[in-house]
């Protein structure tokens, strides 16, 4: 694919170490780091969701994060579109784009193109808002469980807008969401090399701990209660995103904020395990300590000569 801009992406669980890894491969090879997070979308919670601070900024450029209201909502194919014109800015600067998070789907959709999955009717969408409303999550879960199993075992209940999606292009084709989501479609947008951080669950959690207390300390609380001010719906998607959720039942007082941290990690946990899977799932994936920075640059380096 000669014609396509080469790109490295740097993929991994939450909390291994893909930050870092980006900093150093965008000092040794001229980059500029896009961000391929969902959670990092979000203007109101830079804390809450490890955005790039401010030193991070400054040792090179950071696109694509935080520049969505708690209110809006973002497809991955919205995503594709935002990010393949970042790529192309990069590109013609003569920088590396290197594409940097977690969320698998992102990845996929722009170095293998997006499956062409068919709009759910209008009224199908509405009817299934409805009994979400009137249910609830779980029972909504459950019904995508017994149609799409795999699909559900990696969609938590508590995404609406996933479970919503699935079932109504059930609904509307009789075929399962997991089937359309993994049939590649379209053309790939770059050429690209998947570096992902290795990491194990076992070694994660005390980090997910740490970090967690970090945030706190950083002023995540606070950070939600100004994000209470702009925007009260908890089912808005910025709220709906790990630690955000938890801490808006806190301030809403079903939480103790022990109680509310507790969560926060064991659905971090959770995440973390579900990335692992997906990941693992990726033949292209070159899976890379989080140490080896110089070994990743070496990496880049064969491939962007190739």
């Amino acid at each position: 694919m000669p014609d396509l801009p080469s790109v490295v992406c740097i993929a991994g669980p939450t909390g291994a170490g893909k930050s870092a890894a980006a900093l150093s491969l965008a000092g040794a090879l001229g980059g500029e780091v896009i961000n391929a997070d969902s959670r990092q979308t979000f203007a109101d919670f830079p804390v809450i969701t490890a955005q790039p601070g401010p030193e991070e900024r400054r040792l090179c450029p950071h696109h694509l994060y935080g520049f969505l209201h708690s209110s809006e909502r973002i497809s991955a194919g919205q995503w594709v579109g935002l990010a393949a014109a970042k790529i192309a800015e990069c590109a013609a600067r003569g920088s590396l784009p290197l594409l940097v998070g977690g969320t698998g789907l992102y990845i996929r959709a722009i170095t293998r193109g997006m499956a062409n999955i068919p709009p759910v009717d209008p009224t199908v969408a509405q009817r299934l808002e409805e009994e979400y409303a009137r249910q609830g999550s779980q029972a909504l879960h459950a019904r995508l469980a017994a149609v799409d199993p795999s699909y559900a075992a990696r969609t938590p209940a508590r995404n609406r807008q996933r479970v919503l999606r699935a079932l109504g292009v059930w609904e509307c084709t009789g075929r399962p969401f997991s089937r359309w989501h993994g049939q590649e479609g379209g053309r790939p947008l770059c050429r690209a090399l998947l570096l992902v951080v290795r990491a194990e669950l076992g070694e994660l959690v005390p980090r997910f701990e740490r970090r967690i207390s970090a945030m706190l300390e950083a002023g995540a609380l606070d950070e939600a209660r100004r994000a209470l001010v702009r925007c009260a719906d908890p089912k808005a998607p910025g709220w709906s995103g790990i630690g955000c959720a938890e801490l808006y039942r806190h301030l809403s007082g079903e939480l103790s904020l022990e109680q509310a941290r507790t969560l926060w990690l064991s659905k971090t946990r959770a995440y973390a395990k579900r990335q692992l899977t997906w990941f693992r799932g990726q033949r292209e994936a070159v899976w890379m300590n989080a140490s080896d920075l110089a070994g990743m640059v070496m990496k880049a380096r064969v491939f962007l000569s190739a």
